[in-house]
């Protein structure tokens, strides 16, 4: 924290922080008790604080296992299953989903009706939570599942907690005379094997995998991630702030880490969005200036690129970038963005396998200006290696496996999928990087020794008018490396040669597809959203047999 001077009127030198900050005007008890750690961004009177979630926990939980069975036969049995649009008030059915005893999991809330169920039937889901966003498709997914509606409970918030079932609109009784505290566990081997959370993970044919997550993994991954942040604030003798503002579905583990735990662990205050709109988010950001935030490439690419961008952003002193690759360029543009050009701004890496980050660049480590996803997390190893599974000599690029007190033990009642993910122990990530200077680098297209982004460019190619969805790999050129994008988009209302001569108007030299713009039904995604690359480097290589035939 930079220390500065200034001479008065009357001779005297005074010192002073050159940053002042605002401090709460509030009692002691009131400021340790009564913090809000859950609001809703577009009214603030709708909150909740510490000691209110924890006794709406208890009580929640207590009707959970009284009335409706969660964790009645033991824990990690009974699968609760979540359907909703972004709401203050989901981290409560997370918790006590937890705290009864049972096995949280969450749907997209924009999944079809036949989506759901099949989510439904694939955990054995004993009891679903929708809001009023979600209640329609919630309906028709129980039905088509045999959920009776008896079992589907409606979130409200008019104006604090309820629940009511959607069978015949009863308030479901939940009051704080009756309270179950949840199960306090220490031995490691518990808390290790334990099923609290699981998620739905990877899969382009068939059901989706469904990734176990238990206490030790989400515990390390918040308190790997928070307290690093912590020690260096308090080594620079500055207090930590940590509010952030919830835009991205809760469905993923960017959602259910990042917005159910990490800001809680962290002591900060998180701002509800229902669904993103970047205008909206902007409103939102300037009216609860948020410290830290975490989003996904195509986000910070509105942000580096929009003019609705003035100061909204000025209070964030870290950023953090995820889920996929950022171009070092796009990085540049966006980090000036933040917190008058000052903040923080890094990339990690990592899967729902994972819990989220794997890496991470400590704050007081100078911003990379290399494009890598930063450096790996106290506790965890990886090795890179080639097809054989043989490990390749450093700076090669490879597979990442990974080992570490986040990594899932396994797939949920899925055994042929674990003998395929993990190997003596290592879970295969099945994406391709490389080590350099400490830092690992993820799926950057080199061309020509320039580095190529893909999500950068597939940001780019859904910012068209006409086309749905994109993925953008590298191909093997003439001598190099090349860009090749993978659309889907009408080829009667535009070609492959109007998109690729669009995208190099756009971008520069080293930037342009170059491997050409191929045409899908569909880009091969997990059910998080994740594109699954290793199935179009599969296509790449069979589009180059035929060709050579």
């Amino acid at each position: 924290m930079a220390t500065t001077f200034e001479r008065t009127a009357s001779g005297a030198i005074i010192y002073k922080a050159a940053k002042p900050r605002t401090y709460p005007q509030l009692d002691l008890l009131t400021l340790l008790f009564d913090t809000k750690i859950h609001v809703d961004a577009v009214d603030p009177s709708k909150a909740i604080t510490k000691a209110q979630q924890r006794q709406l926990v208890n009580s929640t939980a207590y009707t959970l296992r009284h009335r409706y069975g969660i964790g009645q036969s033991g824990p990690d049995n009974d699968v609760v299953l979540c359907i909703s649009s972004g709401h203050w008030l989901l981290p409560t059915l997370f918790y006590s989903t937890i705290a009864a005893g049972g096995v949280f999991t969450s749907s997209n809330p924009g999944s079809t009706a036949w989506e759901l169920a099949g989510n439904l039937a694939q955990v054995d889901a004993k009891l679903m939570f929708c809001n009023e966003d979600t209640k329609a498709v919630a309906i028709a997914g129980a039905k088509l599942a045999g959920l009776p509606l008896s079992r589907l409970l409606v979130l409200g918030s008019r104006p604090a907690f309820e629940l009511s079932e959607q069978e015949n609109g009863d308030a479901v009784p939940v009051s704080p005379a009756n309270s179950l505290g949840w199960e306090r566990i220490t031995d490691r081997s518990a808390l290790e094997n334990s099923i609290i959370c699981v998620l739905f993970s990877s899969g382009t044919t068939g059901k989706p995998k469904v990734c176990r997550l238990s206490h030790a993994n989400m515990v390390s991954e918040a308190t790997l991630v928070i307290d690093v942040h912590r020690d260096v604030y308090r080594r620079q003798g500055r207090e930590f702030v940590y509010n952030t503002l919830a835009h991205l579905p809760t469905a993923h583990i960017a959602g259910v880490q990042g917005y159910f735990v990490n800001p809680f662990y962290a002591g900060g205050t998180l701002f509800w969005m229902a669904r993103f709109d970047f205008a909206e988010f902007l409103a939102h950001a300037k009216r609860h200036p948020i410290t830290s935030f975490f989003s996904v490439p195509p986000v910070f690419l509105l942000i580096a690129k929009s003019p609705l961008v003035t100061d909204q952003l000025d209070a964030i002193e870290s950023a953090v970038s995820g889920a996929a690759p950022m171009g070092r360029e796009l990085q540049a543009v966006a980090r000036a963005k933040l917190g008058h050009g000052r903040a923080h701004l890094s990339q990690t890496w990592g899967l729902s396998e994972t819990t989220g980050s794997m890496t991470m660049r400590p704050l007081d480590v100078p911003d990379d200006t290399t494009g890598s996803v930063s450096m790996l997390l106290s506790n965890c190893e990886a090795r890179v290696v080639d097809d054989g599974g043989r490990d390749v000599e450093p700076g090669s690029p490879g597979e990442i496996w990974v080992k570490g007190p986040q990594v899932t033990k396994g797939y949920f009642k899925n055994d042929a999928a674990n003998r395929e993910a993990f190997v003596d122990g290592w879970f295969c990530t099945g994406d391709i990087g490389f080590f350099k200077n400490d830092m690992l680098y993820i799926e950057l297209i080199k061309y020509k020794g320039n580095q190529v982004a893909p999500a950068e460019l597939e940001a780019l190619l859904l910012s068209h008018p006409k086309i749905l969805d994109a993925a953008v790999i590298g191909v093997a050129g003439a001598d190099t490396e090349v860009p090749r994008a993978y659309v889907v988009a009408d080829p009667k209302a535009i070609s492959a040669e109007d998109i690729a001569a669009w995208v190099g108007s756009q971008v520069a030299n080293h930037k342009k597809v170059r491997g050409g713009v191929f045409f899908l039904a569909a880009i091969p995604k997990s059910p998080s959203g994740k594109i699954l690359r290793k199935d179009l480097r599969e296509l790449a290589r069979k589009d180059a047999k035929k060709s050579k035939l």
